[in-house]
């Protein structure tokens, strides 16, 4: 069976953006509860977007270094929610809420990940968290949150399908290189963001739409032939 690179698109504010991204085909939509990114949204307000989605459309809540209390803000606004953590957390803090969560992976140009004052390969890192439900690529930055930057994939060759979780490439993808990130990595899934904005925390629609029809021409090219 052929596979399915599944598709989230995160930093939802607004309610057509919501709406237009579901239409597009999106899998799962991040809503980003850290109050540094310029995408913020309250948990009240993530919780009154979450309500549009469809069955079988996650919604994913980013956090960066939250307090048990914040997470369970999130929570309670957001019931469903699969928890993204982008900061420092630890393998305990993750797990503190009893939820699935994706932990994201700072990838660095050395291919090590940064984790707290640690510097690990991906695959300890991937060890270390091994109960996630998926690694989430991205680029190493200063400070948190999606970096709107693509790291070096090549980092991955040899190492990707030695991963015992499912990745996520994430870090300035769009519709004009997400085929190219799908052939050279093969991830369970994409994230994008900045790619596919008008302006920061608002989506373009045809953008949107665009990346969609972009993952599955990659799946259609990838997929066996007969």
């Amino acid at each position: 069976m052929a596979h399915r690179t599944r598709i989230k698109i995160c930093g939802l504010t607004r309610e057509a953006d919501v709406d237009a991204a579901v239409e597009a085909g999106a899998d799962a939509l991040g809503f980003v509860l850290w109050p540094g990114s310029r995408r913020h949204v309250t948990a009240e307000r993530a919780g009154e977007l979450a309500r549009r989605l469809p069955p079988f459309v996650t919604p994913v809540l980013l956090f960066v270094n939250a307090t048990p209390a914040e997470t369970g803000a999130g929570l309670d606004a957001v019931p469903q929610a699969v928890l993204q953590f982008h900061g420092d957390e630890l393998p305990a803090q993750c797990r503190a809420a009893g939820r699935g969560y994706l932990r994201a992976a700072r990838m660095g140009a050395s291919g090590r990940v940064a984790c707290g004052n640690e510097s690990l390969d991906l695959l300890d890192f991937a060890t270390r968290f091994g109960d996630a439900q998926a690694l989430l690529l991205d680029a190493h930055v200063e400070g948190y949150g999606g970096s709107g930057k693509v790291f070096d994939w090549s980092l991955l060759q040899g190492v990707a399908e030695d991963v015992p979780l499912p990745l996520v490439l994430s870090g300035g993808l769009s519709p004009a290189n997400v085929i190219d990130g799908i052939t050279r990595v093969r991830p369970w899934a994409v994230d994008v963001s900045s790619g596919v904005e008008a302006a920061k925390g608002v989506k373009d629609a045809t953008l949107m739409r665009r990346f969609c029809q972009a993952v599955r021409l990659a799946d259609e090219r990838l997929a066996p032939a007969g």
